[in-house]
């Protein structure tokens, strides 16, 4: 290093000398009235840049008409308008072949020119003539970009969302946020395809694995999916798949969040199967025709139900048995595949990812050893290398339709790898008592408000175990959830008469006297949720509480503090090749190619905070930004 910076000053020291030189002869010599030492700080945009500074003497007889001029004596200096624009444009930094480059490619390929190698590779038919943008036609530079995104920002409303179904606020621990999700050396080469150049992040998603099948209680895991719809949805492909298409039907159950069912319905189609929606003591598989049934636990509304014998009765037909859960209710509740459930499927959202309007999160789907080889996605397994030491792969790699479609178990391309590895590294960092602790806390928020609300009267809590959401029976919803909105508060309204409340890690006790004002309906609240703290009792029955233990790996219990995360999220990036060393030859389709610029808003909390199901009212920034079908 000391090296290297002698012989950068002694290379400055040269041309500082040379210039000089080169100064003095040029006002000695009487062959040029007036001489040029060109500046090392003028821009390569200006015409000064030119390495032909022979010029000089025409200058002055430019045709200025469209140039910006400045005397000297009898020197005119002219600079063209080009030259006064923004030079932060995405082409000049993110394009970096030159046109000499491009030219040169073109003809390595036998054309004279790029537009000529296009033209002989889009059929004409399909071409149109010209194409201009109503908006932004010209382009924006990477700071007008910025400002952009910072005006649709401040149009979005941030309110306080107890909406639940599925998606949580959360606490994204700092040094994930700053070494994961807007690291270039995790972003940019999340996809694991070439395990020689990815052993960091392949690590890191075994974690989420391990994670998963602790949590669930099943022993097999993919390491991720799309999000919990989708993730159900090919679990009912699993259950169809399982029985070799012979029952074409499936079940699911009315407590399981309403996207779930929508998604199913609509996937459905595809595989021929006819799907029916029925509440869970009405589920009837006389037909002989039922491949699988899906439940949610805790159900939609907050309630939590025993499935001991439920899975037991599908089993005796033949059925089987899909739980969608939530990882954060696992850590105090029995896990599903204690209760004999098939395949267990869920959002690892809350686990230290963003809402971000729905999406992206990272999914997940648990199944037994029976099933490993019909699961969706990508499996990461242990193995070992060449010089016979433990390494990592992705194992069965004819998963994806797009690898090799006629052996392929998923439609999709099955993976959220960046945010499982934020999800499984929430889980590294805070550990198994951190989870706990926290689970702990959401549950007793929720206890805190139904003992608060039975305080209140003329209010009926739901008399079923929750763990963090309540639902409320009330005289007018819908006059509750207006006043709750005035008080930038959204909550979910079921019907008329049915509220349900959910509670997050970012709830505090503040947010609960909100709401006790807003359930008061303008009438005095004697208590404060801190009062409450001692009549508060868990409300999950004994039954139904986890006993199993989770997370007991040591990677789970060695990096609770900052700088030893830290230093783990650096070991594992030193281990993988990305876009900080190179093009990165498979994988990462889209994130390798995304400017900082485009990544900057994506943590923004004008864009992160916001419910998928909050008022459209709140989310205009997001509305101008989504294009929405054209009427004909």
């Amino acid at each position: 290093m000391e090296r290297a910076r002698k012989v950068a000053n002694r290379a400055i020291l040269k041309r500082l000398v040379n210039e000089s030189k080169q100064s003095r002869n040029g006002e000695m010599s009487s062959r040029s009235p007036v001489s040029y030492t060109p500046s090392r700080y003028v821009s390569s945009l200006s015409p000064f840049g030119s390495k032909n500074h022979s010029r000089s003497d025409s200058l002055g007889a430019r045709n200025v008409s469209n140039n910006v001029g400045f005397s000297v004596g009898s020197q005119i200096r002219s600079i063209s308008v080009e030259a006064l624009k923004s030079s932060d444009t995405f082409p000049r930094r993110h394009n970096s072949a030159t046109p000499e480059e491009q030219t040169k490619m073109a003809e390595s390929c036998g054309f004279d020119s790029l537009d000529a190698l296009i033209d002989a590779t889009v059929p004409k038919a399909i071409r149109i003539d010209s194409m201009k943008f109503p908006k932004f036609d010209g382009g924006l530079t990477e700071s007008q970009m910025i400002e952009h995104m910072k005006d649709l920002e401040s149009k979005n409303k941030i309110f306080k969302s107890f909406i639940g179904m599925g998606y949580y606020n959360t606490h994204v621990p700092p040094v994930i946020l700053r070494n994961i999700m807007e690291n270039p050396a995790w972003y940019t080469q999340y996809t694991p395809y070439q395990a020689e150049i990815s052993q960091g992040r392949l690590e890191s998603l075994l974690n989420f694995q391990t994670m998963i099948t602790d949590l669930t209680g099943l022993p097999m895991s993919n390491a991720s999916l799309l999000d919990e719809g989708t993730a159900a949805a090919e679990a009912m492909a699993m259950c169809n798949n399982i029985v070799k298409g012979k029952k074409k039907t499936f079940i699911i159950a009315n407590n399981c969040h309403p996207q779930t069912i929508d998604i199913c319905k609509t996937r459905a189609d595809g595989f021929d199967l006819k799907v029916v929606t029925a509440d869970l003591k009405d589920i009837d598989y006389s037909s002989g025709d039922v491949c699988g049934v899906l439940v949610q636990y805790p159900g939609t509304e907050g309630e939590i139900l025993d499935y001991g014998e439920f899975v037991k009765n599908a089993h005796a037909q033949g059925v089987k048995v899909v739980m969608a859960t939530d990882l954060l209710a696992l850590i105090m509740l029995k896990p599903p595949g204690e209760f004999g459930a098939d395949i267990v499927v869920g959002s690892a959202q809350r686990f230290g990812v963003p809402m971000g309007y729905g999406g992206p999160h990272a999914a997940f789907l648990a199944t037994s050893q029976e099933y490993k080889r019909m699961m969706p996605g990508r499996i990461i397994g242990v193995s070992v290398d060449s010089s016979g030491k433990p390494a990592l792969r992705m194992a069965m790699q004819t998963r994806e339709q797009h690898i090799r479609r006629d052996k392929a178990t998923s439609n999709i391309c099955t993976a959220q790898a960046l945010l499982a590895n934020m999800a499984a590294m929430y889980a590294v960092y805070h550990g198994p008592e951190g989870l706990k602790t926290i689970a702990q806390r959401v549950h007793g928020l929720a206890g805190a408000f139904a003992v608060g609300l039975k305080k209140l009267g003329n209010i009926e809590v739901q008399g079923l175990p929750f763990f963090d959401t309540v639902k409320v029976t009330c005289a007018d919803a819908h006059a509750i959830a207006d006043a709750a909105y005035k008080s930038e508060i959204n909550l979910r309204v079921v019907d008329a008469k049915t509220i349900t409340v959910s509670f997050d890690e970012t709830t505090t006790l503040d947010d609960l006297d909100k709401l006790f004002k807003v359930f008061a309906g303008g009438k005095p609240v004697s208590f404060t949720a801190a009062s409450l703290a001692p009549e508060v009792e868990n409300a999950i029955p004994s039954g139904l509480l986890r006993h199993s233990s989770y997370l007991t790996h040591q990677i789970f219990n060695m990096y609770h503090t900052e700088h030893e995360l830290l230093r783990y999220l650096h070991k594992l990036q030193s281990k993988d090749l990305s876009l900080c060393h190179s093009m990165i030859p498979l994988g990462s389709c889209t994130m390798k190619l995304n400017a900082t610029t485009e990544m900057m808003p994506v943590t923004w909390p004008g864009f992160t905070d916001i419910h998928p199901f909050a008022p459209s009212e709140q989310a205009q920034g997001y509305q101008a930004n989504i294009p929405l079908p054209r009427t004909p």
